[in-house]
């Protein structure tokens, strides 16, 4: 599928990876339909993307609001072809906290935006694509998620984070199968560190040792590589069922 004159939905669009892949697609000739927080900032945000970008204000695990995202991404373009899932929060918490157990609301919470707001995405977008016409090789969208590497190489502090994208790359391959028959690919990138609004909160020193621990290239990741990854899901008809890493090398340590 070429992105050119296709409709793109991307969460989490207005910073971070998101913003990333919602300046690409653009770039490449798709309208883009971000979807983030309903917030000025995030508003204004996308305002700077351009006449053909939608800002579609929703939390992700919220059907109704997520719903309304997608009614108005198709009154306004009149299909939906592709969805790209960076919507997501992180919390490092240790299970005991002097020996303590956490605060369950917390896990719920990361699980509910993370894994199910990520599914809730999917299943929803899913459909509005089934109206589509399919094209030569018979596709009719492609659903891009975003896990983690943590998935794997969860660190201490990370059983929330890691359990939520651990089930995002656990359900790419079932639901990949679940789509096969209506013509739509779903794949999954594992991103290892990134350079995101979140990362840039950290004092300099922090960054330049969290660089140092990525074999090659020895350096964050750069959020266009990302959206690079996501354009090229997009653009090749092989690609699905898979989980792909994004990590220059890196396995995490155990903190």
């Amino acid at each position: 599928m070429q992105l050119n004159d296709t409709v793109a939905l991307v969460t989490g669009g207005a910073s971070g990876l998101g913003r990333a892949v919602a300046e690409t697609f653009l770039q490449s000739g798709a309208k883009v339909v971000v979807v983030d927080l309903a917030r000025d900032e995030n508003a204004a945000s996308v305002a700077q993307l351009g006449e053909r970008a939608l800002f579609a204000p929703a939390d992700v695990s919220d059907e109704a609001a997520v719903q309304q995202a997608l009614a108005a991404a198709k009154e306004r373009f009149g299909a939906l072809h592709v969805a790209v899932n960076c919507a997501g929060i992180a919390f490092a918490l240790k299970t005991l906290q002097k020996g303590r157990p956490v605060d369950l609301q917390t896990f719920e919470f990361t699980l509910k935006v993370n894994l199910v707001g990520t599914f809730n995405v999917c299943r929803l977008a899913a459909a509005l694509m089934a109206e589509n016409a399919p094209n030569a090789d018979g596709e009719r969208g492609v659903l891009i998620n975003t896990a983690s590497i943590a998935a794997f190489d969860g660190q201490m502090g990370q059983t929330a984070y890691a359990a939520s994208k651990g089930g995002i790359a656990s359900l790419t391959l079932p639901l990949a199968r679940d789509l096969a028959a209506y013509g739509i690919r779903v794949a999954t990138i594992a991103p290892g560190i990134f350079d995101t609004p979140m990362l840039a909160k950290l004092p300099e020193p922090a960054r330049q040792s969290l660089a140092e621990q990525v074999p090659f290239p020895k350096r964050l990741g750069n959020p266009a590589e990302f959206a690079a990854l996501a354009r090229h899901i997009v653009e090749n008809p092989m690609l699905n069922g898979e989980v792909i890493r994004l990590d220059g090398a890196l396995r995490m340590g155990m903190k």
